[in-house]
């Protein structure tokens, strides 16, 4: 079968033929039908600091996969072949890409634990971006944020996840406003149902918020969140714009801000993305490859030409 591999930093992915995988006790047989690609792949290739994270070398990098079950190994009971799946990327078993061969091929085989169920009604497009963006923002929003309906809600970056993130928020009955420095994507906020959009959170003079949510992360976001939490509401950091805030201990003290962490989601996230998709009111800003696209789609995420999520098809 045909893969993209990684070889070493600072060189492209290379289109390899290499022996079909075989499932072992436990674990599945998946003919990929999508796979996201996404920003931290591009990281992968330019940064050493990845290195450490990979099992071995050359490895098939992709960790945001949905396909259809081909072929069960033994001890195999809660699935079945023709069964529509999607694979969850943190499980114990580790992250396909990392810890073993991902999806950026033809086939791959994953443990039955890391398995979710893709309704019916989500497409594999669809099926694969929930894997990460989705169960990403919806981790983010709802089981680190605790929004609730009623809430006000700000969203700091509108990209990828911000806007997946913010439309969960208002699905879940938050008023929901968005902070975004590009003005070009404020159309789009309007239509996700933002009720308002500004470049700064701290422009929202006549709004107090309960939890607000940091998908930039460029430092200077995250403090800006800090100085105008209400009292005992809740911070939550996703973006890695920037590897560190200066932050005021004044505001944190005062506020008695909850600052949170969000490091991507469980299986219940994912599984709460597909009911909102299956219902046809969360729809990703998505952007459609062939296969052989892989290494060129890499290339344009790296660029910043890519609005919303990349997914590449077979």
């Amino acid at each position: 079968m045909r893969a993209w591999q990684f070889h070493e930093t600072h060189k492209p992915l290379v289109l390899t033929e290499v022996a079909d995988p075989s499932p072992g006790d436990g674990e599945v047989l998946i003919d990929i039908k999508a796979a996201g690609l996404c920003h931290s792949d591009v990281g992968l290739l330019e940064d050493e600091g990845w290195l450490s994270m990979l099992a071995k070398l050359p490895i098939t990098i992709g960790h945001e996969n949905a396909g259809v079950i081909a072929e069960v190994g033994s001890g195999v009971t809660d699935f079945k072949v023709g069964d529509r799946v999607s694979v969850w990327p943190m499980s114990e078993h580790g992250a396909p890409g990392y810890s073993f061969d991902g999806g950026f091929a033809e086939k791959m085989v994953v443990n039955q634990a890391a398995l979710i169920r893709i309704p019916d009604e989500v497409d594999w497009i669809n099926g694969a971006a929930a894997t990460d963006a989705g169960m990403t923002s919806h981790g983010a929003v709802m089981t680190r944020g605790g929004v609730k309906a009623g809430d006000n809600v700000c969203i700091i970056g509108l990209g990828g996840l911000g806007q997946i993130g913010a439309r969960i928020a208002v699905l879940a009955g938050a008023n929901v406003y968005g902070a975004e420095i590009n003005e070009k994507v404020w159309s789009t906020a309007k239509e996700l149902g933002l009720k308002d959009v500004k470049k700064s959170v701290k422009d929202f003079d006549d709004v107090v918020f309960d939890v607000i949510v940091d998908f930039a992360g460029f430092g200077v976001t995250t403090a800006d969140a800090i100085d105008v939490i209400r009292r005992d509401g809740v911070v939550v950091v996703v973006g890695m714009g920037k590897l560190e805030a200066l932050i005021s201990t004044k505001s944190l003290i005062l506020n008695q801000a909850i600052v949170r962490g969000s490091n991507g989601g469980s299986k219940e996230d994912i599984a709460s993305v597909y009911e909102y998709m299956a219902t046809g009111k969360l729809k990703p800003q998505i952007t459609t490859i062939g296969f052989d696209e892989v290494s060129d789609g890499l290339g344009r995420l790296q660029r910043g030409e890519v609005q919303g999520r990349l997914v590449m098809t077979l």
